[in-house]
């Protein structure tokens, strides 16, 4: 029994840590996906301005 216990105590310290990776784990995802929408908004938008500048030239 003595054994189990000191496992389970274990197991307890092993899942914070796994916690604390976790969140780490989801905030670098969150920040790579607001960079990566930035770059897609502001791309689909330098080139739709480019298109209406072009469309107006050609009037």
């Amino acid at each position: 029994m003595s054994d189990l216990e000191n496992l389970l105590r274990m197991t307890a310290v092993q899942a914070e840590g796994m916690r604390g990776l976790g969140g780490y784990a989801g905030g670098m995802f969150m920040a790579a996906s607001k960079v990566l929408g930035e770059e897609t908004v502001s791309g689909g938008g330098s080139s739709a301005a480019g298109q209406a500048t072009n469309k107006q030239g050609d009037k």
